[in-house]
């Protein structure tokens, strides 16, 4: 069993490091199961739908607090109005970090 992510805070990453392997990041896939793997497991993506153009601005601007708190940034594309895409990756490292799955946990904790 692996440690709950929606605790732990991210890390700076300046690169030098290895992105993780899809056997390295298995034991958190549980904890992000809305989320997919993409990219050649490089990326880490969910689309979220709101009832309306508001909530989902809302949800960016609170997204973007927490990203800025934790001194890692997603891509986020807002698109139809109401549909929010965020991609995950450690830009440093061109791949995946641990990080990125604080960061999904913490996504997924936002309430608009």
């Amino acid at each position: 069993m692996s440690e709950n992510l929606a605790f732990r805070h991210c890390v700076p990453c300046e690169g030098g490091v290895d992105p993780m392997t899809r056997k390295d990041f298995e034991v958190y896939l549980e904890q992000v199961a809305a989320w997919r793997i993409s990219d050649n497991d490089t990326k880490l993506e969910r689309d979220f739908t709101f009832k309306d153009f508001a909530r989902a601005v809302k949800f960016i601007n609170a997204l973007a607090a927490v990203a800025e708190e934790e001194g890692h940034h997603p891509d986020i594309f807002l698109h139809g109005w109401n549909k929010v895409r965020v991609t995950l990756w450690t830009h440093a490292i061109g791949g995946l970090s641990i990080n990125d799955f604080i960061l999904a946990t913490r996504t997924d904790r936002i309430e608009v």
